[in-house]
């Protein structure tokens, strides 16, 4: 059981690393990473920074998306 989390795990990160590259989703990146972090600390930290790193960018997104609509007025 613990290989086939392994394999998944391992395969969602790539695959996620992929999509951020190209044009995609980077959700699975982070689904990647939360099986991974069963087996793996390691994997729970990058965790928290990809959390923490997504967070700052939607405040970040959400001060500029509120600037814009308010320089509109």
């Amino acid at each position: 059981m613990k290989t086939i989390r392994i394999i998944i795990g391992a395969t969602l990160v790539l695959l996620g690393i992929v999509l951020a590259i190209l044009p995609g989703s980077i959700l699975f990146l982070l689904a990647g990473l939360v099986v991974l972090s069963i087996d793996f600390p390691i994997a729970r930290v990058w965790l928290k920074k990809c959390q923490s790193a997504m967070a700052i960018g939607a405040r970040k997104l959400d001060r500029l998306m509120l600037k814009r609509r308010l320089r509109r007025y």
